[in-house]
């Protein structure tokens, strides 16, 4: 996995006000807690961060600490809706050795099989794997599968030392027939346009104010 070191400043200040301080001066409002200490206030350059966090569950080494540099996992991490900037991140202190609940994100290897069509319902999964090895991503090869497979949880291959944290029955994907969904598909078209025609009618009548 990816670890990242990166270096804090102490935040004395709090409120709206000082966030928007820090975050014009290039920083990042962050809380580090866990292992039954008091949450600690920091403030981390923005850049770094954010070129940091491109890696799922990245593990951040904070150095600057009162209490010298430590071992963290993101856990909450709060984006501007609209520019997308970082606004705010709360940091989970771990160990090495630490065994920690994570979502990975489910990769998809290879093509569809031809006339199929990719339905996935779970586009990442929690599991449970020692905070600094924790993979990047959970690998599902979809070359060669036929036309109505189906992949559950219980069926992804997950490297060594990591084990899975959801329902082994949960449907990750299936391979359905692309003939078939798109003549679906088109059918829901159809019937939410003749829905929409339908509303748009207005009855004979309806709109005429007394007397006319």
């Amino acid at each position: 996995m990816s670890e990242v070191r990166i270096a804090a400043e102490p935040r004395t200040e709090f409120g709206k006000g000082a966030a928007r301080r820090t975050r014009r001066a290039g920083k990042v409002p962050a809380v580090l807690y866990g292992h039954g200490t008091d949450p600690e206030h920091i403030a981390l350059p923005g850049h770094d961060l954010m070129l940091a966090l491109k890696t799922p569950n990245v593990l951040l080494t904070i150095e600057g600490l009162s209490g010298g540099a430590s071992l963290a996992l993101p856990k909450d991490v709060q984006r501007d809706p609209v520019k997308g900037v970082l606004e705010h991140v709360d940091l989970l202190l771990v160990k090495r050795g630490e065994k920690v609940v994570v979502d990975l994100p489910v990769n998809l290897v290879g093509d569809v099989v031809a006339g199929g069509v990719i339905q996935q319902e779970l586009v990442q999964v929690s599991v449970e794997a020692e905070a600094t090895h924790i993979p990047e991503a959970v690998d599902l090869s979809i070359e060669g599968l036929k036309v109505g497979t189906q992949v559950l949880a219980g069926d992804l291959k997950l490297p060594s030392g990591v084990t899975l944290q959801v329902d082994e029955e949960a449907l990750v994907l299936q391979i359905a027939d692309a003939t078939a969904s798109a003549g679906a598909t088109e059918t829901e078209a159809e019937a939410a346009e003749a829905a929409e025609a339908a509303a748009a009618e207005v009855p004979e009548g309806e709109g005429e104010t007394a007397g006319e």
